[in-house]
């Protein structure tokens, strides 16, 4: 069984989506995995997961300490762990991730991988740009991305990160 919370943010609502044990999805609008859970405004990870954003958009918090279960392939698990390596106010090129993962050449299938992480800012592939700083897709939207990434001390030039302020 699936529970939900929907929260207000800084940058719009968003839907919290846990299993018994762990949050297992957020997004930034209400799609099935969310219309077909139990809403709950009790379930303690998802108010443990409301509390954390809420500390991280007032500048409190910089790491998240969340049970995490994301779906998906062995690939993109393992891409996503990566993502949990980038520190708050870093960035990293998707080919930084791909040596990471001791894959150079699978900057496509990084990104691929990062398009389908469930749990974007927790898991945070907002995180990621192109190696000229350009900042490409994100499965929240632009706006979304542009938005993290200045609250996390980043300056934006149209769709390129210029200066980082750590």
């Amino acid at each position: 069984m699936n529970y939900s919370k929907k929260i207000s943010s800084p940058i719009g609502d968003l839907y919290l989506i846990a299993n018994d044990h762990s949050l297992i999805a957020l997004d930034n609008i209400s799609n099935d995995l969310y219309k077909k859970s139990i809403k709950s405004e009790r379930h303690k990870v998802l108010n443990l997961t409301h509390m954390q954003l809420d500390e991280y958009f007032l500048g409190k918090r910089f790491e998240f300490d969340l049970p995490l279960a994301p779906t998906g392939t062995p690939f993109q698990q393992k891409a996503w762990k990566a993502l949990i390596k980038i520190p708050y106010g870093k960035v990293w090129s998707y080919g930084e991730q791909a040596k990471f993962l001791k894959s150079p050449n699978a900057c496509r299938a990084v990104g691929g991988a990062n398009g389908k992480n469930p749990i974007p800012i927790i898991i945070p592939c907002h995180r990621v740009i192109g190696s000229t700083g350009k900042l490409t897709g994100y499965s929240g939207g632009m706006n979304m991305k542009i938005g993290l990434l200045k609250h996390e001390g980043h300056q934006i030039d149209g769709l390129r990160l210029i200066k980082i302020y750590l």
